[in-house]
């Protein structure tokens, strides 16, 4: 038997929306903001949705409008037929990743033929930890395997600057970069092929990225104050130097991303083109307090498991929740900065946590085409200490 193949027809996202009280897409419920690109997906391929055999979508605040499986919600908001199944998983901001992982190894094992992977997060709608308000994460055993407690990813953002060494100056000038990659990128129209507009209630439409700041410096951006330092925080870790802003993080964003997936014989019997074909996989976990650093193992079991070299890719996609984590990952590997994240990444573009994942697939796609290339790695940190790490092959 030959192998199958799990092959990208497309991949989308909405603009980046701004947090409340000033963000466009703030006012669109949820379901609606993924069902529209839903909706876009099926109207830029021409396939009929009830050929879909599955839609899996990653959500990382599943309570009030995001609850109740709401990729369900959105397939049923988005008109396709009842037939159509939808689940929603979480791996924290890992999620959408995940669920285009589990859409290309449905494929690779047949139980699929065409699978939609996506994701939303309205961050201004459910705010991140709504969940879990009131709960203890954890019981008896994780307190007797974690007796200090764990701690949120912003603490663990500033555990990573201080072991690996990152000063406050270079956290700064790669945010400031960030911003002036996705800026010109965003003013060069690289970001046309992947953007879906967003239509609002006051019949206007959100057609570019609210998040990007042209002009950003790393002197302004000196001038913010650490946001995660508390007393509690401070006599815990007293020799921390706090450097972890607003500046230097991705902001609370709004969003909606999908991926249309299927094996290559469906998209040959359907008259599609394929854009790329997954690869490889990986998967991995870390130490729950330094949780960001899953990305490590997670890239080298990829590569292990890949028998592709760094250097042969031709650009990486390494989720900036914080800006030490793209650092970390760059300095670990020794890999060429000018291939990492070449379009900004989520500190200028945005982290609507749930629809990260494609969003992050969506852009690696059109740099690799745009460079004529062949490999693209893409990997997320994860709340927890897991992390995905994904190579796609582009297809000519």
């Amino acid at each position: 038997m030959t192998r199958a193949e799990a092959v990208i027809v497309d991949a989308i996202r909405t603009p980046s929306g701004r947090g409340k009280p000033d963000g466009e897409l703030s006012d669109i419920h949820p379901a609606d903001l993924l069902a529209g690109v839903l909706i876009e997906l099926v109207t830029r391929t021409g396939i009929d949705p009830a050929v879909v055999d599955d839609v899996i979508g990653g959500c990382v605040t599943q309570s009030g409008e995001q609850a109740g499986n709401i990729t369900r919600t959105a397939v049923l908001s988005a008109g396709f037929p009842e037939s159509v199944p939808a689940v929603t998983v979480d791996r924290q901001c890992g999620s959408s990743q995940q669920a285009a992982a589990f859409a290309a190894q449905g494929v690779l094992a047949g139980a699929y033929d065409v699978v939609i992977a996506c994701g939303v997060e309205s961050m201004s709608r459910t705010p991140m930890g709504s969940n879990a308000q009131g709960a203890s994460l954890g019981g008896e055993l994780l307190k007797q395997r974690y007796p200090a407690g764990l701690v949120n990813q912003g603490v663990s953002a500033e555990l990573i600057a201080d072991r690996w060494g990152f000063s406050r100056a270079q956290l700064d000038d790669y945010a400031a970069e960030s911003h002036g990659r996705a800026a010109w990128a965003a003013a060069n129209g690289a970001f046309e092929g992947e953007l879906v507009g967003v239509p609002t209630p006051d019949s206007g439409s959100v057609v570019a990225d609210e998040t990007i700041r042209p002009g950003t410096t790393a002197e302004a951006l000196a001038g913010l104050r650490p946001v995660f330092r508390t007393d509690r925080l401070a006599e815990r870790f007293p020799d921390l130097d706090w450097r972890i802003t607003a500046g230097n993080s991705s902001p609370l964003t709004d969003g909606a991303s999908a991926a249309l997936i299927m094996s290559a014989d469906a998209a040959r019997r359907l008259g599609l083109k394929p854009r790329a074909r997954f690869h490889s996989f990986a998967v991995a976990g870390s130490d729950p307090l330094l949780m960001l650093t899953g990305i490590l193992p997670a890239t080298r079991k990829l590569l292990d498991r890949s028998g592709v070299a760094l250097d042969e890719i031709d650009a990486y996609e390494v989720n900036e929740a914080f800006a030490p984590v793209p650092l970390l990952w760059r300095q670990e590997f020794g890999a060429d900065p000018s291939k990492l994240n070449p379009r900004g990444g989520a500190i200028a573009l945005g982290h609507p946590l749930g629809a990260s994942g494609t969003r992050l697939l969506a852009t690696l796609l059109n740099e690799v085409e745009a460079r004529g290339g062949r490999y693209g790695l893409q990997t997320m940190c994860e709340g927890g200490g897991t992390a995905n790490a994904t190579l796609i092959e582009v297809l000519r």
